[in-house]
């Protein structure tokens, strides 16, 4: 391990409870220990991933928070005693580990639940309302401080909670934690003062607008929290160490709307100097430990920070409010080892927070630890696999039910929490399998074929393996990304498989009744009936180098296009995005944390974005578009590129002995290709 790492592995204290190093896995939802939307039980799937955790070197390990009150079935955590018991007998297992276990309880989500279309007509709908209400009551698992939109839709609006619904959740607390105490827990987190979820929107002035004891004053408006950690020290004693997840800074500007890194803005949450005297009001009542980072579901990619976002985005805040506590402080948000090594080693942090890393490599702090770094499959920030809860104009939460059910799974790890699914397998048969293209889908098929047994072979017709991931990862901010294709190249030479590169296929025959993994990828979408359209730059050409004036409209404001546009504007270009749809990055799979990151950049930076327009004509020097009017309209332009989407290209068609994967079968994301090129490499 790195000296300058040193650090990290010394031991701290909450309360009485000492962790043996200063490394946190954060909770994600998906990751719980006690089911997560669904009927309350010891989940064995959780319970796996949070034993990997801890078995490869974290100190403190946080499970997904657990809902005191059941969005789903209605249901009391407290009530469900066997969950216990069976939580207590796993809890010597854990332990063995030497890492400690906070189980992290929530009130509630208030304005921030996330509303699906399906959810919208049952609120809608008088009759479906009363008839769902056993199993989800939206009256009351929205409900909030005050009466307020919800963060997701406008047809779900959340009403004011009573006191005595208040107190309920305060008694609840209470007994759950008394439940954990008694199975062995070490500690429990209070979720939170943070990221605009129900306890934090009774903290902020812009959500609560209440007239009892629990609006107004900063005492009145954290008194939730706060009688929340001493219900729990009274039924638990006051050595029973109480966390809480806590928001720094709002970063808000209003409803829905955040503040970006260097923005300067009004904020309407919790400001610095609330903070400051917040945490003090918060160490008083009883926390022991503050968990935090920035942020709200307004402004929610603090909380979870995309590709875009600074490294260490939190850090300086979080440094700066430590000054104001006796208690721990951990940070979260983007943190690098050497960021969090030197911030501990100053006394100017206690600990430090991790989360998707642990879904990308489990592994991956040990892999620190022995000096193997080059051997950590990266987390690349893309939300696809862990939260990819989708938001644009006119949609609420557009997510498959699938992956609402089962977060914290992967894009870049298609095993993690899905090892009923995904698992290597030892073939009893060994063969020779080619692959042709290697790309990011031929690299994971070759890579799970040679694990099981088998002999794969790459054939790719460049100089160099990567395909379209390579200009998908050309970006300055993608960093994390060319990570990860160094990492699929380094597994390709560790393996020891055969990859002949400027090497064309386009006679399947060759390879006789030897199974073919076809992975060519797609071709981009030309816009032929555009007169003119041959003047146009394709999206992968420019990424892969093709050179650009000083102004530029981009044609096609999906994630791609967006994503150009933000490159090219950090070049200090004069960027236009022209869009047919009515919001930009308006498709699935896309997590509202990265795509309101980019939506609300351009707003700021007032790049010039025609929604609901179609490109007609492209000139020299210019373009002509129609309006959703229907009236033509031009734009000046230097150069125009084209990022129109994709069509499937593969060099044969499916069936017995070939199989098709990733995009050359159906355009879709890295997600989509690594785990249908996972589920491929099985099935031989």
């Amino acid at each position: 391990m790195k000296k300058e790492y040193a650090s990290l592995l010394t031991p701290w204290k909450i309360g009485n409870v000492e962790i043996k190093n200063r490394i946190v896995l954060t909770s994600m939802g998906g990751t719980n220990l006690l089911g997560w939307m669904e009927k309350n039980h010891f989940d064995k799937e959780g319970a796996r991933f949070i034993l990997e955790v801890a078995k490869n070197n974290a100190g403190l390990v946080l499970p997904g928070c657990q809902p005191v009150y059941n969005p789903m079935l209605g249901q009391w955590l407290h009530k469900n005693k066997k969950m216990f018991r069976d939580l207590a007998a796993w809890m010597p297992e854990f332990h063995q580990t030497g890492a400690k276990l906070f189980v992290q309880l929530t009130a509630g989500f208030g304005r921030s639940f996330t509303i699906s279309p399906m959810m919208e007509m049952l609120y809608s709908n008088k009759a479906l309302r009363v008839l769902s209400k056993p199993f989800m009551d939206l009256d009351r698992i929205t409900a909030s401080a005050s009466p307020s939109p919800n963060r997701w839709s406008d047809k779900v609006p959340s009403r004011e909670m009573t006191k005595a619904e208040i107190q309920e959740i305060i008694d609840s607390f209470a007994q759950c934690a008394k439940l954990l105490k008694d199975a062995g827990v070490d500690g429990v987190e209070i979720h939170a003062v943070h990221e605009g979820y129900l306890l934090d929107q009774f903290t902020l002035n812009y959500v609560n607008k209440r007239t009892d004891e629990y609006g107004g004053s900063l005492e009145n408006r954290y008194r939730f929290a706060a009688e929340i950690v001493k219900a729990i020290k009274q039924e638990c004693g006051s050595d029973f160490p109480v966390s809480l997840r806590y928001s720094v800074v709002s970063k808000t500007k209003g409803m829905r709307e955040g503040a970006l890194p260097g923005e300067d803005y009004t904020e309407v949450g919790r400001d610095m100097a609330e903070s400051e005297e917040a945490v003090r009001f918060l160490q008083d009542a009883g926390y022991d430990m503050l968990n935090c980072d920035n942020g709200t579901y307004d402004a929610w990619y603090w909380a979870h920070p995309p590709v875009y976002m600074p490294e260490n985005c939190n850090l300086e805040d979080v440094q700066h409010i430590k000054q104001f506590v006796d208690i721990p402080v951990v940070c979260a948000g983007r943190m690098t080892l050497d960021a969090a090594a030197k911030a501990i080693e100053n006394n100017t942090l206690d600990g430090a927070g991790f989360a998707r890393n642990f879904l990308a490599d489990p592994a991956w702090f040990t892999k620190v630890i022995e000096d193997r770094e080059k051997d950590i499959r990266p987390c690349i920030l893309c939300h696809n696999g862990c939260f990819n809860m989708c938001h644009y104009k006119g949609v609420p939460n557009e997510q498959e039910l699938s992956d609402s059910l089962h977060l914290a799974r992967c894009a870049v790890n298609a095993e993690m929490m899905q090892w009923k699914k995904h698992y290597i397998k030892k073939t009893a048969s060994p063969r020779t399998v080619h692959i042709v293209g290697g790309g990011i889908g031929g690299m994971e098929a070759a890579r799970v074929l040679k694990l099981r047994g088998h002999n794969p072979v790459i054939y790719e017709k460049t100089s160099v393996l990567g395909g379209t991931f390579i200009p998908a990862s050309s970006e300055s901010y993608k960093s994390k990304l060319r990570d990860l294709l160094t990492w699929y190249r380094r597994e390709m030479d560790k393996l020891q498989i055969t990859v002949k590169l400027n090497t064309e296929i386009t006679d399947l025959t060759q390879f006789g009744s030897d199974p073919v993994i076809v992975a060519t990828g797609a071709k981009p979408r030309v816009l032929r009936s555009v007169k003119g359209f041959e003047k146009m730059i394709e999206a992968c050409d420019y990424l892969n180098g093709a050179p650009v004036g000083h102004s530029v409209a981009v044609i096609g404001g999906g994630l791609t296009g967006c994503e150009i546009a933000y490159e090219l504007a950090l070049q200090g270009k004069d960027v236009k995005i022209v869009e047919m749809k009515d919001d930009l990055v308006s498709q699935k799979g896309v997590c509202l944390a990265n795509s309101s990151y980019l939506r609300e950049w351009f707003a700021w930076k007032q790049v010039p974005i025609y929604l609901e327009s179609t490109l007609k004509e492209v000139r020299d020097g210019g373009i002509v578009c129609t309006g959703k009017d229907d009236k033509d309209f031009e734009i000046p332009c230097e150069s125009v590129i084209s990022s129109a989407g994709y069509v499937p290209a593969p060099i044969a068609q499916k069936n017995k002995n070939v199989f098709l994967v990733g995009d050359c079968s159906a355009v879709g994301n890295l997600r989509t290709v690594i785990w249908q090129a996972y589920e491929t490499a099985m099935k031989l």
